[in-house]
């Protein structure tokens, strides 16, 4: 690694030092006492007197550059978005990149260059660019959830559709964008990649240090969308302040508002865009809690003024009727609670007319576990009784456990190899602990343990390790390994062979009541659908791997034709 002045007459002096620095494939890093930018190039030297013509090269002093012999393209495409990922989320400098256009491919021997970058990285944090270690970088909030990322195909294309709708809108109005997706196809990413990205195509373009980014081979150099007005919705609590975090601590993205439904249809004004992550959770009228149902149907007397109940319209309508062009993250199956999220029949016909209109995008690749595609659908097909047969997944560790303290144990032994190991469970236990503190919510063979404490980012809380997460703390997070619970609410009637819904021993009130004033019902057909939902989005949790403990020792012994034992213990 090559350290020097930020100046013209030593890049001059550096580049006459080794004719590769401008002629082979390199990262570099330019540094001010507050600010960093971060590039790759094949002509590194002419490149960087480039950078020195821009207006904010004021900003910067030092350079490094990182050269291998062994380094291409690919590589440095790859290493610098993972630096820009890695010094945001360090937050010891302001990074002064717009998104990278690298695609997030796969190339040749990728595993071994990636060992590399730890390397690298620790060279980098031995001159200060960064002053956390690694693992708690890639742990945390900033980088998992960071707009500095490399696209998947998919991702990007969704990107492009979006940004094509939402000029094709050019001040009128659309008809929600729709961008669907399993667990871990990456659709927070998408819906914070595109926020950054139109927050960055409201500012100035800086031609000497703004080139090689999505705007310029992706979306097009010409583009212009004016000066929007972005809001970015997020119906989970929980979730809804992890991202704030994020934005707050990224300066493109730090005035750009994230709301809640109720925010979106009581602001004084419209957005051009509003981006609706986890959209599958927006709710529908359900009269379970008395002030917000208050405020709810005010809110739909006040925007549809034919509404004079304040009940016939749902927080989607709210979306569309502030929005002239709403974009929506959402699975349709991780939709958890039938009294309140939309009803199914609404989703899927909103996904069916988003095809129909061209406006809808499918999320297809992994992004999360190292199980690969085919997990999300096997785990749902085993807890449904329809899986044919057992399926390997050599590169990911899922294990089913007879003994819950071992599970427990175990999850707290990754969670020190790896961090962000968590257990999480189905909601088959009355939160109790909420109105007593020292009375424990769950008992298992003599273990007892606590709901989660807090429901604002209850993954990064201080406490989490040593208590249960649920649906609504969990959904929408990456864990490194996820210990998850499957209640008594889901049991294996032997005598149907197939999984039965408890209602009884289930205690989320909005997962399992009838919506009276709606006049909806949901048999136990209905409801075992949404719990089967439910440990769907648990069970896929874990980038590293899942264990699992089954109360319901019928169901146990059926999982343990699909779901291997942990290794035998010493």
């Amino acid at each position: 690694m090559r350290k020097a002045s930020f100046d013209a007459s030593c890049v001059h002096d550096w580049m006459r030092e080794d004719e590769r620095y401008d002629n082979w494939p390199v990262v570099y890093a330019i540094t001010g006492s507050r600010h960093v930018y971060v590039g790759e190039s094949v002509n590194a030297a002419t490149r960087m007197f480039q950078h020195l013509r821009s207006p904010k090269a004021r900003l910067l002093d030092k350079f490094r550059v990182v050269l291998d012999d062994t380094f291409n393209k690919s590589v440095c495409l790859d290493l610098e978005t993972y630096l820009i990922r890695a010094l945001n989320a360090d937050q010891t400098f302001t990074v002064l990149n717009k998104q990278s256009s690298a695609r997030n491919s796969n190339y040749y021997d990728r595993s071994h260059y990636r060992e590399k970058f730890a390397a690298i990285f620790e060279s980098l944090r031995a001159e200060g660019l960064f002053r956390n270690d690694l693992e708690e970088i890639e742990n945390s909030n900033l980088f998992k959830l960071s707009p500095f990322v490399s696209l998947t195909p998919t991702q990007a294309s969704a990107v492009e559709a979006i940004v094509a709708i939402i000029r094709e809108a050019a001040g009128g109005r659309s008809e929600p964008a729709v961008v669907q997706g399993d667990p871990g196809t990456g659709k927070t990413i998408v819906g914070i990649f595109l926020a950054k990205l139109l927050a960055d195509l409201r500012q100035p373009r800086d031609a000497h240090l703004d080139a090689d980014t999505f705007v310029e081979d992706e979306v097009g150099g010409d583009v212009t969308l004016g000066d929007l007005s972005i809001g970015f919705v997020v119906p989970q609590q929980s979730l809804r302040e992890t991202i704030r975090s994020v934005f707050k601590a990224t300066p493109a993205l730090s005035d750009l508002p994230v709301l809640t439904p109720f925010d979106v249809a009581e602001s004084d004004d419209d957005f051009d865009v509003l981006i609706v992550d986890e959209a599958h959770r927006l709710q529908q009228f359900s009269g379970s809690l008395q002030m917000l149902s208050s405020r709810y149907r005010e809110i739909n007397r006040r925007l549809f003024p034919g509404d004079e109940e304040g009940i016939e319209h749902t927080q989607l309508d709210w979306i569309k009727a502030r929005s002239r062009v709403p974009v929506l993250l959402l699975d349709d199956k991780q939709t958890v609670r039938p009294m309140s999220d939309l009803p199914v029949a609404t989703v899927t016909a909103l996904i069916e007319t988003a095809k129909h209109d061209d406006r809808h995008v499918r999320l297809w690749t992994q992004m999360r576990t190292l199980a690969g595609d085919a997990y999300i659908d096997y785990v749902a097909d085993v807890l449904r009784g329809s899986a044919v047969q057992r399926i390997e997944f050599p590169d990911y560790d899922l294990r089913l456990y007879d003994d819950l303290r071992e599970m427990r144990e175990d999850i707290m032994a990754r969670d020190v190899d790896h961090g962000l190991s968590r257990v999480l469970a189905g909601f088959a236990w009355p939160w109790v602990s909420k109105k007593d503190k020292q009375r424990p919510d769950i008992e298992i063979d003599g273990l007892q343990l606590f709901w989660n404490r807090t429901d604002k980012d209850w993954i990064n809380s201080r406490t989490a390790l040593e208590e249960v997460g649920c649906i609504h703390t969990s959904q929408g997070y990456d864990l490194n390994y996820a210990g998850v619970i499957i209640g008594h609410e889901l049991r294996w009637n032997v005598a149907t062979d197939g999984p039965e819904f408890v209602r009884s021993n289930y205690h989320d009130r909005n997962g399992r009541a009838n919506n009276t004033t709606l006049g909806q019902t949901y048999t136990d057909d209905d409801l075992l659908e949404y719990v089967i939902n439910i440990y769907r989005v648990l069970l896929t949790r874990g980038i590293r791997g899942t264990y699992v403990y089954v109360c319901d020792p019928a169901l146990r012994e059926r999982l343990r034709t699909y779901f291997p034992p942990p290794p035998h213990r010493p």
